[in-house]
């Protein structure tokens, strides 16, 4: 019993150690972007008088660690569902299946990481997501600044969601993917994504959602959707407003390049 659970650890490691170099090469080459593209933009920053880039490198020590969590989680639905070890059998792979399970994925997790979320901001639980928050205005690096304990509280539905949902590991995969750029751009800290689309009455979100998180903290705990805080009443109340003027000031700045 006990050789056949080291074999199984051990058959495990290298979708551990793939999974975790591409999610620190991801998390440097990302970040840089963005960071290159928002120095041309200083106008776009949210907290106008705050600067996150003094935690810069407290960030970056805090999130090559924590991402050994992040990472291991993503590995673990991965190598389960490839060996077979789950209690449904995921969809073979189709022109239907994989737009489907992504889009029931994306739902799924929206829904784990608001009620998590909510859950890491009890008096038990913050202790562990109190990291987290210490970026008070959030920048590229910090999207991964975690607890190693809040990182596997809000991670973990890539380990168990292959269990009970018929997710392929490619669909898994790709919704990784696109949760790590959603969450880089979101904890960014520059606002040029706020339109109509990003505020009442679609639920998609922006840059300033996440961002009221981390400065105003009892509001805007989902990932994606503003649909679980707005049902919930943990929506900033300035947050509508606050996407309008960023709105306007993308407007202006299109004015301006077309007079140019």
């Amino acid at each position: 019993m006990l050789k056949q659970a080291l074999d199984i650890f051990l058959d495990f490691l290298p979708f551990w150690a793939v999974a975790y170099a591409v999610n620190v090469f991801l998390y440097f080459a990302t970040g840089w972007v963005l960071v290159k593209i928002q120095n041309r933009y200083p106008e776009h920053r949210i907290q106008a008088h705050r600067r996150g880039e003094k935690r810069m490198w407290k960030e970056i020590r805090q999130s090559v660690w924590s991402l050994t969590a992040t990472s291991g989680c993503l590995a673990g639905g991965v190598f389960l569902s490839v060996r077979g070890y789950t209690f449904v059998d995921p969809l073979p792979l189709t022109w239907w299946s994989v737009p489907l399970m992504f889009i029931i994925s994306i739902v799924a997790f929206d829904a784990w990481f608001y009620w998590g979320h909510r859950m890491m901001h009890t008096k038990w639980l913050y202790r562990f997501h109190a990291e987290h928050h210490r970026s008070v205005a959030p920048t590229v690096w910090s999207t991964y600044s975690d607890d190693l304990v809040d990182a596997f509280v809000m991670q973990s539905y890539y380990l168990w969601a292959v269990l009970f949902l018929p997710i392929p590991a490619v669909v898994l995969v790709a919704h990784r993917l696109w949760d790590h750029f959603n969450g880089t751009i979101g904890h960014s800290g520059f606002e040029f994504y706020a339109s109509p689309m990003s505020r009442m009455p679609s639920p998609m979100v922006c840059v300033t959602f996440h961002d009221q998180h981390h400065s105003r903290f009892k509001y805007n705990f989902a990932n994606f959707f503003s649909v679980w805080d707005r049902m919930c009443g943990t929506i900033d109340p300035k947050y509508d407003e606050q996407v309008k003027k960023f709105e306007a000031m993308g407007k202006d700045g299109e004015k301006q390049v077309a007079a140019e």
